[in-house]
């Protein structure tokens, strides 16, 4: 991830590799963490309004912690995919080569 100043902003070169940690409220139904509802990245702060898509990833291969990925829209129609590795209950935001203005 590269990061560099302009005018006064922060710009954010991210790769589809690129993981950012983020903090996400879910809903809890029948097991906790069921879904999440909102996230928070760079002190901001993002209301999700669909869960677009979702999918798993298993435990198969030990490089690749088992983990669920969610395709979310936000409020503001954005589109985001929040990867949720279980075991460490860790969340992050998935970047595609975006360039990110904060």
């Amino acid at each position: 991830m590269k990061v560099r100043r302009l005018k006064g902003y922060q710009v954010l070169y991210l790769r589809m590799k690129d993981l950012i940690a983020i903090k996400v409220e879910c809903k809890a139904g029948y097991k906790a963490d069921e879904y999440p509802v909102r996230f928070y990245w760079d002190n901001m702060s993002f209301e999700i309004e669909e869960i677009v898509d979702r999918w798993y990833q298993g435990v198969q291969n030990p490089a690749f912690p088992a983990a669920n990925y969610f395709k979310v829209r936000t409020l503001d129609k954005k589109i985001y995919i929040l990867k949720h590795e279980t075991k460490p209950d860790s969340w992050y935001l998935l970047i595609k080569g975006e360039t990110i203005i904060l």
